[in-house]
């Protein structure tokens, strides 16, 4: 079994509780952080939204140099619009995965900017590491977001106090 059959279901999985998750976000409140040092609802919820389409890079370049590319920040306009690119991006991102032939995940990824390296080992860990976890860890802070403005946390690896499944 080819390795990105294995990892779809995975991928499939964590689109769905990121794409729930940013369905809840209050767009009414983009200044909201719960800590100084904390990004504002505005810059987190769309840097998961288009985290979705950084796994393209992933997948189909060498690495990326943050100061060379042409990323830029779009602005939280309700959440409809985070889930419509998020949507966007996972499409693709899965189409890349599924295409992946299994001797790409052994090549060299690296993750720069202006030369500085933050990031080097395979595209098996960069896809991990740098994207998935990266949207993983993002998504979990904004279920702290959520809970803090009164939203409803969805279910992720288990029953919120939310959504109780019925336990």
């Amino acid at each position: 079994m080819p390795i990105s059959e294995l990892l779809l279901p995975e991928f499939d999985d964590e689109m769905k509780k990121t794409r729930t998750t940013l369905e809840r976000v209050p767009a009414d409140k983009p200044e909201f952080a719960p800590h100084p040092k904390s990004m504002p609802l505005g810059k987190l919820a769309p840097h998961v939204a288009q985290l979705a389409g950084f796994g393209i890079t992933v997948l189909t370049a060498p690495g990326l140099d943050f100061a060379t590319g042409s990323y830029k920040p779009v602005p939280m306009e309700s959440a409809a619009q985070l889930v419509k690119l998020f949507d966007e991006g996972a499409a693709k991102v899965r189409s890349a995965l599924a295409a992946l032939p299994d001797e790409a995940w052994k090549q060299n990824w690296k993750l720069s900017f202006g030369g500085k390296t933050i990031f080097e080992g395979t595209r098996f860990l960069a896809y991990r590491q740098m994207f998935l976890n990266h949207i993983v860890h993002h998504r979990a802070q904004l279920g702290v977001y959520l809970r803090l403005n009164g939203q409803p946390v969805p279910s992720i690896y288990g029953p919120s106090a939310d959504e109780t499944l019925g336990f």
